[in-house]
């Protein structure tokens, strides 16, 4: 178990590729504050629609960015994002929201106004008396925390994927968000260089999870 020094774990992949389970197994497992950054390009896009920003009017994205103010809450071992005094809840999740985040999230500007927030997590882990932090997103390995202790990068059958959101409940057209996503010219979804790249097609959650455990544990066991 890494308890000799702070530790970050960045975790990269397309939607529905195990992200957020495996993030959250890795912070019980270690004691590591998980940081859904997903969760929080989501709430910044319901905060756009709220405040009747567009996408293709950058004046209405600056304006609105402008008027928000971004803290973190942690609830248990999840960092949540607050905005302007406010933790968004299941909106998040609407068709709405995600018909729309791919497009807000390939704005350079609103990326740069969360990118420092993001990093941030990190002191928050550290205030928090965690071992570390546990990051999972889309440019986390190579834009957020390029130096991060852990790289991996999830990846899984778009058909597969498909089938995990309805299982989940919810509509979601993986491919063309990762294909949104991919093609971006700011901080795109990519395997980083020295990423770990795990197929989890036909893996369960646990078994994902006590691969990714066996790189951090080996390390460690080293130091």
């Amino acid at each position: 178990m890494p308890g000799k020094k702070f530790i970050i774990v960045a975790i990269d992949g397309g939607a529905a590729s195990g992200k957020s389970s495996t993030a959250r197994a890795l912070s019980e497992r270690f004691n590591l504050l998980h940081s859904d950054t997903g969760s929080y390009y989501r709430a910044v896009t319901a905060e756009m629609l709220r405040r009747g920003a567009t996408p293709e009017n950058l004046a209405s994205v600056k304006a609105a960015l402008e008027g928000i103010q971004l803290a973190t809450r942690i609830e248990g071992r999840s960092a949540r994002i607050e905005i302007s005094g406010h933790v968004p809840g299941e909106e998040i999740r609407s068709k709405e929201v995600n018909d729309a985040v791919s497009h807000f999230a390939a704005i350079p500007e609103l990326r740069s106004s969360l990118l420092a927030y993001q990093r941030g997590q990190a002191d928050a882990a550290r205030r928090g008396g965690f071992a570390g932090l546990v990051m999972e997103g889309r440019d986390i390995g190579s834009v957020i925390f390029p130096d991060a202790d852990f790289r991996f990068f999830l990846h899984a059958d778009p058909a597969e994927r498909e089938r995990r959101r309805v299982r989940q409940g919810q509509v979601d057209q993986v491919t063309e968000r990762d294909r949104l996503d991919s093609s971006r010219k700011t901080a795109p979804l990519s395997l980083s260089k020295g990423a770990v790249s795990i197929d989890t097609t036909s893996l369960t959650v646990a078994e994902v999870a006590d691969l990714m455990a066996s790189f951090i544990a080996g390390r460690d066991s080293r130091t």
